[in-house]
């Protein structure tokens, strides 16, 4: 039967789960009683982080471009919790080049564009169809839900800076693709949102100087600082338990527009 009026006793399935917001999502659902499998590649800390977390969390190492991986995932989590309700998509990569470097007469490289886009663009889509035909095997309730699906985008893919090509249009990808499978799953009662994220403090920034974090940090109107994975965490599960909310892609950046 469908369990997702609230996430406790939800069954989710993270991607990206061994490591900043994706770890900070796990966490988050576990200590409110639902059951997490973290998919995360091999060579992450999936395994410790699911340990961490206790009988509720388990760990599939995987490439979310990998349909037998991910669907391995997906039968762990039925072995192990007995049904997947909800998919949260928080693997992601990205590269920082600009489309001609013209002081060293280079282009930007076409395989780093297309591994970004793999990635984050279709590695997303592969998670959601093969999830959805999971979630979608659910006993319905009173509103004919089923499960969800949150997915993770940037505020890269509206404001996008110099050096994210290849990162604004795999997010810009998620956030385009976010209405039309809403409207694919409605009638399997699966309801598909998106988050885009500003700048929030996790293994991507905590590598910069603190000096350029602390510049960052002030670039966001209020709060005047980096987001954590925790606040980004608490949203998603106020859009797992919103039977509303379906078909949106929501800014979480404490109102920062990024300029060129």
């Amino acid at each position: 039967m469908s369990r997702i009026k609230s996430v406790k006793n939800l069954v989710g399935l993270v991607t990206g789960g061994a490591s900043g917001l994706g770890r900070g999502t796990a966490e988050r659902l576990v200590r409110q009683g639902a059951s997490v499998v973290i998919l995360d590649l091999p060579s992450s800390d999936g395994e410790t982080v699911a340990k961490s977390l206790g009988d509720r969390c388990k760990f599939a190492p995987a490439d979310v471009t990998s349909e037998s991986d991910v669907k391995s995932a997906i039968e762990l989590a039925k072995s192990s919790f007995g049904q997947v309700d909800a998919a949260i998509n928080c693997a992601g990569i990205g590269v920082a080049f600009k489309t001609y470097n013209f002081n060293k007469n280079r282009p930007h490289d076409l395989g780093d564009f297309i591994k970004v886009l793999n990635v984050n663009a279709a590695g997303t889509f592969n998670v959601i169809r093969l999830a959805a035909g999971e979630i979608g095997k659910n006993e319905p309730d009173a509103d004919g839900q089923r499960g969800v699906i949150v997915n993770t985008a940037s505020i890269a893919a509206f404001d996008g800076q110099m050096g994210q090509a290849a990162y604004s249009a795999s997010k810009g990808a998620i956030v385009g693709m976010t209405l039309p499978i809403a409207r694919d799953l409605a009638s399997q009662g699966i309801r598909v949102n998106t988050i885009a994220p500003g700048l929030f403090d996790t293994p991507l920034l905590a590598g910069l100087p603190e000096k350029v974090r602390t510049f960052l940090a002030r670039q966001v109107p209020f709060p005047q600082r980096l987001g954590s994975p925790e606040e980004y965490a608490y949203l998603v599960q106020n859009v797992i338990e919103n039977t509303m909310m379906n078909g949106e892609v929501i800014r979480l950046d404490g109102a920062i527009r990024m300029q060129p």
